[in-house]
């Protein structure tokens, strides 16, 4: 996560909405969700809980143990 300068300015992103309309716009330049995540946290102030709904992390693929008999 970036260390945030004080003293620079950067929009607010503080509900869903505004969230999703930034992330359209940054969507053409970013190729991984990592990017995008990184892309947003770097311009804006962002509701990182917001964008967790919209951006959710990837999980990984359940592994079932094979079954005993």
């Amino acid at each position: 996560m970036l260390n945030a300068d004080p003293l620079l300015q950067r929009p607010k992103l503080l509900n869903t909405a505004l969230v999703a309309r930034a992330l359209e716009g940054l969507r053409p330049n970013a190729r991984t969700p990592v990017e995008m995540w990184q892309m947003l946290t770097e311009r804006y102030v962002v509701d990182l809980d917001a964008a967790a709904t919209l951006l959710p992390a990837d999980e990984p693929e359940t592994h079932w143990l094979p079954s005993r008999d």
